[in-house]
């Protein structure tokens, strides 16, 4: 593994770890984006297993978005349009030709891919895996003003409750009194991944809001490469797969798979169905 520093146009830095072989030419590189409360060393299993399943003269490259790991903090005027911007600026210092985003950093390769069409930085390969897009309405959201209200008062338990049952509308977890699940939240939030968590709550705010605020039109991302392909585990929470599907539907010569064992941690878990079918896709 390599770990650099990838400085941004605004003067800020990215914090790049690259896995596989690092010296690989652009078109073997894979650049990963990460979702939401997942820094780039938890993807590291995912990465080891994708750059091995990938095989010889291939690298995956996964970085800290901002406010997260070694990379700086969100600046004042946060938006998709920063995101993008580090796309670029990673893809700048890697020459990667290819992207894979999980989650909402699924939304944010969506997002860059659809500005980057038709130029140099437009990807050979694009792949998502339960990208968190809000298509027509297919994500609720009603539940984030709350959520951003609980964290600005320094309600972190609350928020966090609010975040499992707006995210896993049908779980078990949605089904408990929310002040019952905060008091539940409290407790578990003394765990050392939980206070992890907690530290991005108020990072998560403006990136949801960035990714979910606003439902995008299918047609928004006609112009995606035609072998994008979109992923979902069949266990994920069902707007995962209805988004996918009003994705697919909307970009000719896409590909939509359903991981039979997948579920929306799937990634950094690295389960071997899924590192087996991403490989392929990008090798062939």
């Amino acid at each position: 593994m390599k770990e650099r520093e990838v400085p941004t146009p605004d003067g800020g830095k990215l914090a790049l770890y690259s896995y596989g072989t690092v010296d690989a030419p652009g078109e073997r590189r894979v650049v990963l984006i990460g979702g939401a409360f997942l820094t780039a060393l938890i993807y590291r299993p995912f990465s080891m297993a994708l750059s091995k399943g990938l095989g010889e003269d291939w690298a995956v490259d996964v970085y800290d978005r901002r406010g997260r790991g070694n990379s700086t903090e969100l600046p004042a005027d946060y938006s998709m349009a920063t995101e993008i911007a580090d796309v670029r600026s990673v893809m700048d210092a890697t020459g990667a030709r290819n992207i894979l985003g999980h989650s909402l950093g699924g939304s944010v390769a969506l997002n860059a891919v659809q500005e980057f069409a038709g130029t140099s930085y437009e990807p050979a390969k694009l792949a998502v895996y339960d990208a968190a897009v809000n298509i027509d309405g297919s994500v609720d959201m009603g539940w984030l003003d709350g959520f951003a209200q609980s964290v600005d008062s320094g309600n972190l338990a609350r928020a966090m409750a609010k975040m499992k049952k707006g995210l896993q509308p049908r779980s078990a977890l949605a089904r408990i009194p929310e002040p019952v699940l905060a008091g539940l939240m409290a407790l578990v939030s003394r765990t050392k991944v939980n206070k992890a968590l907690r530290g991005l709550l108020p990072t998560a705010v403006a990136e949801l809001k960035a990714a979910y605020d606003e439902a995008a039109r299918p047609r928004d991302f006609s112009v995606l490469p035609r072998s994008t392909r979109f992923i979902v585990g069949s266990k994920s929470p069902e707007y995962y797969k209805v988004t996918a599907e009003r994705l697919y539907a909307a970009v000719p010569g896409s590909s939509l798979v359903v991981s039979p064992k997948g579920f929306h941690g799937s990634i950094p878990a690295a389960v071997k169905e899924l590192v087996t079918d991403i490989s392929g896709y990008f090798k062939d």
